[in-house]
């Protein structure tokens, strides 16, 4: 599918891989709906891209009702959904046992809402509205690229909760591309490994320096514009569908 004048989704489109993303897809003349929890990042994005193009909407990823309306809101005020993108995310580590006793299950179901609920909360409005638009000259109506994580594959100590979400989203892959098989809709995922995001920068720098040894070549931290560049030929590629595609430099995640 041509990016060039479609409509774009992006969640955790105010800051790292969304950000990036939602950059990429308006530079290549789509119009971008910014999807994040904080109204002040989006804003900020949403300043930076053509006035004419843009939509910034606040909300929580796993609201039903919030992901409706602005479905909604993107189809009547950019004219349809072509493209979904999914970067909102979050990720908390905790050992199932640790020094205070058993993790905590709130944060384990709070990390699975967010990153595979969430995801699948996005997947079904806008892959709905996807259904409506007219077959392009390749018979597509839309493209869906969702964001798992290495981890989803070499999760490390602490990581059970992210590591669990995130294979989730590996899983939901191929049944949801089966799930629109011949409606002219494509699944894909992206498997990202250590990039420099504000997630990543949070961590200690030994930490920091301890991945990054994990890594092959080149031996340091991806871009967020590497990540969007996938996005990129995901979207204009017609043959990719049901895929996960690691965007790790080699690395394989020791166990801590």
């Amino acid at each position: 599918m041509r990016i060039a004048e479609r409509v774009a989704v992006v969640t955790g489109a105010g800051s790292g891989l969304g950000r990036a993303t939602a950059e990429l897809l308006a530079g290549s003349g789509a119009s971008v709906a910014l999807v994040d929890a904080d109204k002040s990042r989006i804003e900020e994005v949403a300043a930076s891209l053509p006035k004419e193009r843009v939509l910034a909407l606040a909300f929580d990823v796993t609201d039903s009702l919030a992901a409706e309306n602005a479905a909604d809101q993107v189809v009547d005020r950019l004219g349809a959904i072509h493209v979904n993108v999914n970067c909102a995310g979050i990720a908390p580590a905790a050992k199932v046992v640790g020094r205070n006793g058993p993790a905590e299950l709130d944060l384990f179901a709070k990390t699975l809402a967010v990153n595979l609920t969430g995801t699948f909360n996005l997947n079904r409005v806008t892959i709905a509205a996807m259904l409506d638009n007219a077959p392009d000259e390749n018979g597509e109506r839309g493209v869906v690229v969702n964001t798992a994580s290495d981890a989803a594959f070499d999760g490390q100590m602490g990581q059970a909760a992210y590591s669990a979400s995130k294979a989730g989203v590996v899983g939901m892959t191929l049944p949801l591309a089966r799930d629109v098989a011949g409606k002219g809709v494509r699944v894909n995922c992206i498997a990202p490994g250590l990039f420099a995001t504000s997630m990543v920068s949070g961590m200690r720098e030994d930490v920091q320096e301890r991945l990054v040894d994990m890594i092959l070549e080149p031996k340091r931290m991806g871009r967020p514009e590497e990540f969007a560049s996938l996005v990129g030929h995901i979207v204009s590629n017609p043959y990719l569908n049901a895929e996960c595609i690691r965007i790790d430099a080699g690395q394989r995640m020791l166990p801590r």
